[in-house]
């Protein structure tokens, strides 16, 4: 006899992530769950998509994501994050472009890129960083950009949205995190103004307004734009956890779609803030619980997630609407569909023995390189050998960029 269910069963886990999110432009989501924005550092070296890059989002697509973000996505190749980074250009390969966005929307799944713009981090041996201010700092040069320079943005973040459309992904996000341009802006570390791009919070954010107002004009209505913002720079002195509210609340008479809330900035010298994220959960977490109490736009929050239980929590709660995982994601491509099924599983974390600064982060980077290349079984660097074989690659690109886009000193 079959038993009979009952109006009030609690909905099991794979239920609360499988539900679908309509985002306010119209377009849905299947799922709550994100592949969040890594810097894949998967480009050819000219700005190019290569087929392993169209590969690895494949296997996220068809590992269930809702949506996969493309991390670092250049709408100008004198400031990138990384020379492996995608550019949006005139000269860009679209045939490339466009089995990306294909592969990666398989499925039903969604690929945007992250529209991106390193400013004062650009990449040194590509690059003459520009930032809001002049900086002048061991391990941190930059000039400050011109009113002129500032102009600009807009229409170069348009351009680079209007391309990814017109190659066929789902949507954009604009990062405006972790340090990079228009996260510098929203910072009182690396904006120092006092003109109207600078001092209050409402005149740092005037950029970003700006860019936003551009994009959607760019691609109109019912075509997603996201954004990517600090809940805190997490270093005494930055963007606080205060004036992110502020930008929340002002981000909510934009036209975004999705607040994706992340956090932290590099800025040598600057002590790190007491800002309550610290802990084995998910970083972010209360602040989009505070985050969503300011705006009717759908919030996301990235960093921390590492268990199925942590990610239907969170959306249970209604803390936020979607769950964004990056390393979670790398360690498993197919951890979507495993936790939308009634088994689960929740993916292994590496120990490693030891900590040289960036080595976790280049040892993921190539993590998703054995990914792309369908050989993950066999990976197994230690964080000192991925060190050495990411710098080993950077370099290469480094020149393959240069010869594509000119020496730093010869561009315009």
């Amino acid at each position: 006899m079959t038993k009979p269910s009952t109006q009030h069963e609690l909905p099991g886990p794979q239920d609360v992530l499988g539900r679908a999110l309509e985002l306010p432009c119209g377009v849905v989501l299947k799922n709550r769950l994100t592949k969040s924005a890594m810097s894949d550092s998967l480009g050819d070296g000219k700005g190019n998509a290569t087929q392993a890059q169209a590969r690895l989002y494949e296997r996220w697509a068809q590992g269930g994501a809702a949506l996969s973000l493309i991390g670092e996505v250049q709408g100008d190749p004198r400031y990138p994050e990384k020379p492996g980074n995608l550019v949006l250009g005139p000269d860009t390969d679209l045939q490339a472009l466009r089995a990306l966005a294909r592969r990666g929307s398989t499925d039903g799944a969604h690929l945007w890129p992250q529209l991106g713009h390193a400013g004062a981090l650009s990449h040194l041996p590509v690059s003459r960083p520009r930032g809001p201010s002049a900086l002048d700092l061991e391990g941190l040069q930059c000039a400050a950009m011109t009113l002129t320079d500032i102009e600009a943005l807009p229409a170069i973040y348009a351009r680079t949205a209007s391309i990814a459309k017109d190659a066929g992904f789902g949507g954009v996000q604009i990062h405006a995190g972790h340090g990079f341009l228009l996260s510098q802006f929203l910072s009182p570390l690396f904006n120092r103004r006092t003109d109207e791009y600078g001092s209050s919070i409402e005149a740092r954010f005037r950029i970003l307004r700006q860019v936003i107002a551009a994009v959607r004009h760019a691609v109109g209505a019912s075509f997603p734009v996201a954004i990517k913002i600090n809940s805190t720079d997490k270093l005494e002195g930055g963007l606080t956890e205060d004036e992110a509210l502020d930008l929340v609340h002002m981000l909510g008479q934009t036209s975004v779609d999705l607040i994706d809330i992340s956090g932290g900035t590099y800025f040598p010298g600057a002590a790190a803030s007491s800002d309550g994220t610290a802990g084995n959960g998910p970083y972010f977490l209360e602040f989009a619980r505070r985050a969503k109490q300011l705006t009717a736009i759908p919030v996301m929050a990235t960093g921390g997630f590492k268990t199925r239980q942590q990610a239907v929590d969170a959306l249970a709660s209604g803390a936020v609407d979607m769950v964004s995982l990056g390393r979670a994601m790398a360690l498993n491509p197919r951890l979507a569909h495993d936790w939308l099924s009634s088994a689960g599983g929740d993916p292994a974390f590496p120990k490693f023995d030891t900590n040289p600064p960036g080595g976790v982060t280049a040892w993921y980077t190539m993590r998703l390189t054995a990914l792309a290349e369908d050989n993950e079984g066999e990976f197994s660097l230690d964080l000192e050998s991925a060190m050495s074989l990411y710098d080993a690659r950077d370099a290469q690109r480094s020149d393959r960029w240069r010869n594509a886009f000119g020496a730093p000193g010869e561009r315009g």
